[in-house]
């Protein structure tokens, strides 16, 4: 369980996206449209995330 949520490239690459997006959303662009418009774009990440994830522990997993 530790190598699908420690610190692996797809986890990784998600927070950096994820930080990023929203520190554009407040720094850079604070406008409501815009903080809705990332916040919509947040959770489609986290889903890829999720479903990413859980594939992998589906396919390590010993049933």
């Amino acid at each position: 369980m530790r190598e699908i949520l420690g610190p692996n490239y797809r986890n990784l690459s998600a927070l950096a996206v994820v930080i990023g997006l929203l520190g554009f959303a407040y720094v850079v662009a604070p406008h409501p449209l815009v903080q809705y418009g990332v916040w919509l774009v947040v959770f489609s990440v986290w889903m890829v995330w999720f479903v990413a994830a859980a594939r992998e522990w589906i396919s390590k997993a010993d049933f």
